[in-house]
């Protein structure tokens, strides 16, 4: 019988690891500014995560090829950005990021939509998916102030980094809107507007997934 389930308890175990790495690396992006061997752990940290995903929760060996890829242009553009910080070094962070983030996504799309029953290990995936669309959000708003220095604005007159936007990413998607960060130019309002409108159209799509799931076995 342990047998038997085992394999549902290695998703939920594999589930509950990635969203727990995605939340610690959340919270300890702070550790990429400080000296080192700080933002080396942190890169590796944030490199090696949605590769131990992909390889967990798919089947694909184009993807996790594709990932581990990834994965390693994203420690190189983060070590690079730490020890000589530039123009340069900060477009290659975030324009790996992003295809990092895409990548997870289609892996917890995949995942998340395709199971045929409402288990912990697919709630799991749901919600590192809703964290992984926010934190993506946050590396294409990076871009643009990039792009257009000045696109957003704090209301304390401090900078916008990226530990701001990885918070104003939050509050657009769950719609809380405080306010204190602001979008100004053209390309930050669109992308904070279709951000607040796929966040909501997400949690509506899942919830309906996982209603009609848990009806179809009634």
């Amino acid at each position: 019988m342990a047998a038997r389930f085992s394999p549902a308890r290695n998703r939920v175990r594999a589930n509950g690891l990635l969203l727990g790495a995605i939340v610690i690396h959340n919270l300890t992006y702070p550790l990429s500014g400080a000296g080192m061997p700080w933002p080396a752990l942190f890169y590796a940290f944030y490199a090696s995560i949605f590769v131990f995903g992909t390889w967990a929760l798919s089947g694909s060996g184009g993807l996790r090829a594709g990932m581990a890829g990834i994965g390693l242009a994203v420690l190189a553009a983060g070590l690079a950005n730490s020890c000589d910080p530039g123009p340069a070094a900060a477009l290659a962070v975030y324009l790996s990021s992003i295809l990092y983030h895409l990548g997870m996504v289609v892996v917890l799309v995949r995942y998340t939509f395709s199971g045929r029953q409402v288990m912990t290990d697919v709630l799991l995936a749901a919600t590192s998916l809703y964290l992984v669309i926010g934190s993506g959000f946050a590396a294409l708003l990076g871009l643009i102030e990039w792009a257009v220095p000045g696109s957003f604005v704090a209301g304390s007159g401090v900078p916008v980094g990226w530990q701001q936007l990885l918070y104003f990413s939050y509050v657009t998607m769950t719609t809380v809107g405080y306010g204190d960060i602001t979008p100004v130019g053209f390309y930050a309002q669109s992308v904070a507007a279709f951000e607040a409108i796929g966040g909501t159209l997400y949690s509506v799509l899942l919830l309906s997934r996982l209603v009609g799931l848990h009806a179809s076995r009634e």
